[in-house]
């Protein structure tokens, strides 16, 4: 078999990395390339959560501040979001310890597309977050 370069088919490449460790042939893989997919396996779980915490904590802030206009499409958004943070944290139980920093980060924008969807003044809405983690990720 030829080796197929990184650049040239990714697909096939990632074929050929899979069966050359499961061989134990160590020798033979890319291992600069190889190190460096899995390094952003992980930078996109990250980007993941935080996406997700974004559009939770809207539709949280969307539904505190506008009660009249709650409905089911945020109540889906709401239970959706959760169910998406659930399953990258079941995939990466390790994430769970750093949700308050990822919390950190996303809420601001959340904050800010939430003062933009509502058409209310940026500062009606808290600087800090004011949900516990619990809060925020719970299906109750």
């Amino acid at each position: 078999m030829t080796a197929t370069h990184y650049n040239e088919d990714f697909f096939l490449w990632t074929q050929q990395q899979a069966m050359l460790l499961r061989q134990g042939q160590l020798n033979a893989i890319d291992a600069a390339n190889l190190a460096e997919e899995i390094d952003s396996m992980g930078k996109r779980d990250r980007r993941a959560l935080t996406s997700h915490l974004v559009n939770l904590l809207l539709h949280l802030l969307k539904w505190d501040y506008q009660p009249e206009r709650r409905g089911i499409s945020w109540q889906l958004s709401i239970r959706n979001a959760r169910q998406e943070i659930e399953l990258i944290l079941n995939d990466s139980p390790s994430l769970r310890q750093q949700l308050a920093t990822f919390v950190e980060m996303a809420y601001p924008i959340a904050r800010r597309n939430a003062a933009d969807e509502t058409q209310l003044p940026l500062l009606n809405f808290s600087e800090q977050c004011l949900l516990t983690i619990e809060q925020i990720i719970s299906n109750n």
